[in-house]
């Protein structure tokens, strides 16, 4: 056991030459590799009682879980959020916005936003009073009708829905009325308002309270087909008999409604390492689904008009990366990037871990060798009978280097070539003390 950490303490001196060029090669490898992402962003998402805040405020929570900060920043709604993910000085990275509404950007600025994708699915709903028949949205132009705020989320939905029926979005009907949310409903439980738009989850409190009043209705839009295929970025909602309300049988057939989807969007200040971690919270968040979306469907990669993140594609098509199913994700994302310079790092230590064992050899057999140089040139003037007159010095000399050899520590495998450099030392020194043997005869 002493004899094998002896051979192992040469061999770690004699490779010592190794420690600068490795250390070199670790610290380019830390100084390239890029910065781990941040674990904490900014998000801006709604209403107070919306549900863009209420999904947010799940996101964090499972975010929480990896140790991840997510700061909510409430907001007036999916317009609001847009103009703060084009605002470098905001502050926001992530938001949540309604789809369709890319279309009202320019290209410049689709460039600077990356869609995650869509977390579920924001269904408009048109109630009425029980005694009122709407068969198409023309239907609603003798009535009061409450279609949105104008720049609301509602209204982003209804505006396209009348262009698309050749009705001037911009010149309402005069019975017609500007409200959202939470005026709009309760302008029609006063009889306000004959209909009125509604725009939210089927779980939020407002379309329960509008689902659970006796005297109010949900349309049905029979022209869905038709409005989808107008209008790509929404989807169509079926809602079966009494799914929003047992009680009050509500709606009291099946009905198909429209709307747009809720989708992840982030800016140029979000870095796209945090993608895989963002998208499987929403997908933890959703796993168990809504009144109207089936578990484990969401996120989605919907058509959109922006630019997309290439993990972000990866995530939709196979799932989290390798390393992110069975790590942590702060581990696992340091692994990613160290990996990706770890192999050409790999690349360079091969050729030079190769040319170690040469070296090492070379090194071991110096300590032997170097003596050979001295013996040569003695055995020289042996032969050719030059040796100074001082043959006592060299003699001297060679004895103190057999002492010397006594001292050197090679590895086993190389004592043979000590112990023939050893009789060879021996051979000329018998040579040397004949010499001198004679020369005193004589």
């Amino acid at each position: 056991m002493n004899r094998i950490l002896q051979d192992l303490s040469i061999m770690l001196r004699a490779n010592l030459w190794l420690v600068p060029i490795l250390a070199a090669l670790v610290a380019a490898l830390f100084y390239f590799v890029a910065p781990p992402p941040p674990m904490y962003a900014t998000m801006s998402t709604g209403s107070p009682d919306g549900g863009y805040v209420q999904f947010a405020e799940k996101l964090r929570d499972e975010l929480a879980k990896e140790g991840f900060t997510l700061k909510l920043v409430n907001s007036s709604g999916s317009r609001e959020n847009t103009e703060r993910l084009l605002d470098k000085n905001s502050g926001v990275s992530l938001a949540l916005m309604q789809s369709g509404q890319e279309l009202e950007l320019s290209d410049e600025q689709r460039k600077e936003l990356f869609n995650l994708g869509a977390v579920y699915q924001e269904p408009l709903w048109l109630f009425t009073r029980a005694d009122i028949e709407i068969n198409t949205l023309n239907d609603l132009i003798t009535l009061r009708t409450a279609v949105g705020a104008e720049g609301g989320g509602t209204r982003m939905m209804v505006d396209p829905m009348l262009q698309a029926n050749q009705i001037n979005s911009h010149e309402l009907p005069s019975m017609w009325h500007p409200y959202s949310g939470k005026k709009a409903l309760t302008a029609l439980l006063n009889n306000e308002v004959d209909a009125a738009f509604l725009l939210g989850q089927a779980e939020s409190p407002l379309i329960q309270q509008a689902a659970s009043h006796p005297q109010l209705q949900l349309a049905s839009f029979k022209q869905a087909a038709a409005y989808r295929a107008r209008l790509p970025y929404i989807t169509e909602v079926e809602v079966g008999q009494g799914l929003l309300n047992l009680a009050t049988n509500q709606p009291q057939q099946d009905t198909t409604t429209i709307g747009p989807v809720a989708m992840l969007v982030a800016n140029e200040s979000f870095h796209p390492a945090l993608t895989a971690l963002i998208l499987v919270s929403a997908q933890e968040v959703m796993k168990h689904g809504t009144l109207i979306d089936s578990p484990n469907t969401w996120p989605q990669d919907l058509a959109h008009e922006f630019s997309t993140l290439t993990e972000a594609e990866y995530f939709h098509t196979k799932g989290l990366p390798l390393l992110q199913r069975f790590l942590p994700f702060r581990i696992a994302s340091l692994a990613d990037r160290y990996i990706i310079l770890v192999i050409p790092l790999l690349v360079l230590l091969f050729p030079l871990f190769k040319v170690a064992g040469p070296i090492y050899r070379w090194r071991i057999r110096a300590r032997i060798y170097r003596w050979y140089k001295y013996l040569r040139d003695v055995d020289r003037q042996l032969t050719n009978d030059t040796l100074p007159q001082h043959v006592d010095e060299e003699i001297k000399r060679l004895t103190d280097l057999q002492d010397e050899l006594a001292k050197v520590e090679v590895p086993l495998s190389y004592t043979n070539e000590l112990y023939e450099l050893h009789l060879h030392v021996r051979y000329v020194l018998q040579r040397l003390e004949g010499l001198k043997a004679a020369r005193t005869q004589a």
